[in-house]
């Protein structure tokens, strides 16, 4: 039992590490792709694979072949790994609080309005550079041609995405019948061209950020799973850690104190 901590945190970290090479290699693929959506990826998932082999090769390290400034360097990483997926979720869980999807009278779908959601979300979204890698990735995913071919009925009895809600289709209080009445801006900026429709209105905006929310959402159970995970993986570490200092002492409880205890002057004799 003295060395099973060192022995799970072994196995622990060499599965960490052959799980970080897939996700290595899809940000390289990644780079090599002229896809705008995929290369707006590729930083993340290369950052957090070689984060995941630095920490699982220095751990495994430590734990198997007992070197203690490797199990302490794994134990300071994970430490600050820690912190910052706990101060991640709690920050997804701020940014999205607000925003949510309003119904539309006789129809499935809904709609979503810009102003409804957070201040942040809100600012990043309207960065013309942002908006434009995003709109991009949109017109890249052809998302709307998937309805484009919709009769008058499946607009009032299908269900639409947040995106094609706001992005393949102009409000449904647009009234283009000649009307001189005030509407909403985004009935001016929608055009029946495939390649515009109403990616530059604030409802695409809105759509957009209603789907990043939900998926941010899915996103922060996710790391308070790994959070809990991670706790337990570094707590069986500090355990590992001490075994190694004391091995290297080659004393069970510790350093040996009686280090500089001098001997006896007929030791040689």
């Amino acid at each position: 039992m003295y060395r099973f901590s060192n022995t799970v945190i072994g196995f622990l970290n060499l599965f960490t590490l052959l799980a970080s090479i897939p996700i290595i290699g899809g940000g390289l693929w990644m780079a090599r792709s002229k896809t705008t959506c995929e290369s707006f990826l590729q930083t993340p998932l290369l950052v957090i694979g070689f984060v995941i082999l630095i920490i699982s090769l220095a751990g495994f390290i430590g734990a198997c072949f007992n070197v203690a400034w490797a199990l302490w360097v794994y134990l300071v990483v994970m430490l600050f790994l820690i912190g910052t997926l706990l101060g991640l979720t709690l920050f997804g869980f701020v940014v999205t609080s607000r925003g949510h999807g309003v119904e539309v009278p006789g129809r499935v779908y809904k709609e979503y309005h810009l102003e409804d959601y957070s201040p942040w979300f809100k600012k990043r979204i309207k960065d013309p550079q942002y908006w434009m890698t995003i709109k991009n990735c949109l017109l890249g995913s052809k998302t709307c041609a998937q309805i484009s071919y919709w009769t008058p009925i499946d607009y009032l009895t299908r269900d639409m995405s947040p995106v094609q809600s706001g992005c393949c289709k102009p409000p449904t209080t647009c009234n283009y019948a000649g009307t001189m009445l005030a509407q909403d801006e985004d009935c001016y900026h929608w055009n029946n061209a495939p390649n515009l429709l109403c990616y530059d209105c604030d409802s695409c905006k809105a759509g957009v950020l209603e789907s990043v929310k939900l998926d941010w959402h899915k996103l922060s159970v996710l790391n308070i799973v790994m959070i809990v995970l991670l706790i337990g993986i570094y707590s069986i570490g500090c355990c590992a850690f001490q075994n190694t200092k004391r091995a290297e002492s080659d004393y069970p409880y510790g350093e040996n104190r009686m280090s500089k205890v001098h001997p006896r002057w007929d030791f040689h004799w």
